[in-house]
């Protein structure tokens, strides 16, 4: 129950028939207050789906009170009639939840360039009304998911028994590939019982987004849908210090982000691709994405092949600061190049398992970075070659 594990909160998901599988494909997540605070990022893809379109205004004046989400089909590329179609889905839900239609979010994911299935989609959103309880996190959860495999939900604090400082933070997020920044290819709800005005819940969410799902990279492609939103309520009644929520929320931020990573489409490993001692925080982050959006340093980790070079060439193509004859690079703990040359043998390095670390040392500075990436496997190229049909 990650999403209504704050207090304030109450979730569901049903089956509306948008996914022929007859698997929830309708959520609907209700801030039932004191507060109705709330912030929100979306994707910044110049093609921008109806739902965010929509979703921005929203927003603006720090507000919104509940957040509807599908699956079985993005609404974007529609035309005028899918932004009426996201507006009228905003009206329904505001009539059975006796709010404003002003302060509904409006997500969608799936394939682009169809019209949704409004009698089948209004139908499930007055069932999902019909089913709000404390305890609809999981099945909201599933319902947002497309080529997910599995559910991904995270909450702070980690467990009930956990030290805290008396509010709670939960999140669900949907997204298997077109992982790249704004955002991912996703859709996130964050929500917390804390008491903080939506300046502050902008600021912290802003940098959290920065440090976590801006740094997951699975295949360098940006959506049309991507949305993240994060409400309040204030039912716990305590105002945190914002650099301790800041922190809080980036750890929940984190874990959804890792869990995007670890089901990215058809991948067989998980990769973090880390930059130390670069000149400054942009060049490490510039660097490591430079190298996990490699096709060659990705289709290399899917053969389990150590090859550095592939590395370097990425490196090699950035504007940071290096000197080519300091760099070094280790794999798995291996330093298989070492001042730009040739180092550890790569025979030292084992790539069979799941997860793999690479470090570039730019022996430019203090600075890190870690993008968090996957191998380009035969199952993407099928799975996305598929996706339409």
């Amino acid at each position: 129950m990650s999403i209504t594990y704050p207090g304030g909160f109450r979730a569901a998901g049903v089956p509306a028939g948008l996914k022929s599988t007859g698997k929830p494909d309708v959520a609907l997540v209700v801030n039932d207050g004191p507060l109705h605070n709330a912030a929100a990022v979306f994707t910044s893809n110049r093609v921008a789906a109806a739902p965010v379109r929509w979703s921005r205004q929203v927003i603006t004046d720090g507000r919104a009170d509940a957040v509807v989400l599908n699956s079985g089909g993005a609404n974007a590329c529609t035309g005028p009639d899918g932004f009426g179609n996201t507006h009228r889905t905003a009206e329904v839900t505001a009539d059975l939840l006796g709010i404003s239609a002003s302060d509904v979010i409006v997500c969608s994911t799936g394939l682009i360039g169809e019209q949704l299935p409004m009698d089948k989609l209004l139908d499930g959103v007055t069932d999902a009304a019909g089913s709000l309880g404390r305890g609809g996190g999981p099945t909201a959860a599933e319902a947002i998911m497309t080529t997910d495999s599995v559910p991904k939900e995270a909450r702070y604090p980690a467990t009930a028994d956990s030290a805290s400082e008396g509010y709670a933070i939960g999140g669900m997020a949907k997204g298997a590939g077109m992982l790249a920044p704004g955002l991912a290819t996703m859709l996130v709800v964050l929500t917390t019982d804390a008491a903080l005005d939506a300046e502050a819940l902008d600021a912290a969410l802003r940098e959290a987004t920065r440090v976590s799902f801006d740094r997951t990279d699975a295949d360098g492609c940006m959506s049309t849908n991507d949305t993240v939103v994060l409400l309040a309520s204030g039912a716990a009644g305590i105002a945190p210090d914002q650099a301790q929520f800041t922190e809080a929320l980036t750890g929940v931020c984190l874990d959804l982000a890792a869990q995007l990573i670890n089901d990215a489409e058809g991948a067989s490993h998980t990769i973090a691709v880390t930059t130390v001692n670069a000149a400054s925080e942009r060049d490490a982050e510039v660097v490591s994405r430079a190298v996990a959006r490699s096709n060659l340093f990705k289709t290399a980790i899917f053969g389990n092949d150590p090859n550095w070079g592939r590395v370097l060439a990425a490196v090699g193509t950035t504007d940071a600061a290096f000197d080519p004859d300091r760099l070094n690079v280790s794999m798995n703990g291996v330093q298989i190049c070492r001042d730009g040359g040739i180092g550890d043998s790569r025979d030292l390095v084992d790539l069979t398992g799941r997860d793999v670390e690479v470090e570039i040392d730019l022996a430019a500075g203090s600075a890190r970075a870690t993008i968090w990436t996957n191998d380009l496997t035969h199952e993407y190229v099928h799975e996305n070659s598929a996706y339409s049909s």
